[in-house]
């Protein structure tokens, strides 16, 4: 077995976004930016990791992004779209990513079983990081629209 550090982790959620990304909506997403903020003032979806390493998974991204990612996922004209579609996309997202990310440390010590995914909604919302807490943040996007990945790894 290998042993998982962070950073190792980070990638594999990375590369698990971006693939679902590109599998479901057609973009090519690449890492735009090595840290993202703490605060959540965008759209944020949420799942519960449970394993070797507990943690969440959090996405986030403004709503008109969320509007072209969804039209592209469903077909459904953008303008079209409503909030429950965006919060179902989202969802959708984090549980695409959190089950591929998954499958990538099945046969490692890094297992996990998942929550289901829920939204966040709020004013003023950050992770304020403690001790024993590992932030994995990035923006990921083509250029023109972006999304945040934000994994919390309680040690």
């Amino acid at each position: 077995m290998s042993i998982f550090t962070i950073e190792k982790l980070s990638y594999i959620f990375i590369d698990a976004l971006t693939e679902v990304i590109s599998k479901m909506a057609g973009f090519s997403f690449d890492v735009l930016s090595s840290e993202a903020d703490n605060a959540f003032e965008e759209i944020t979806a949420v799942m519960s990791l449970n394993g070797k390493n507990h943690g969440m998974i959090f996405i986030s991204a403004k709503e008109d992004v969320m509007r072209i990612i969804c039209s592209f996922m469903t077909g459904i004209p953008k303008e079209e779209i409503t909030i429950n579609d965006i919060e179902d996309t989202l969802c959708e997202l984090v549980n695409m990513t959190a089950g591929n990310a998954k499958l990538r440390t099945n046969n490692t010590e890094q297992t996990y079983t998942l929550s289901s995914p829920f939204i966040i909604n709020g004013e003023n919302m950050s992770i304020k990081a403690k001790k024993g807490i590992n932030i994995i943040s990035r923006i990921l996007g083509d250029g023109q629209i972006s999304v945040k990945l934000k994994v919390v790894f309680y040690t």
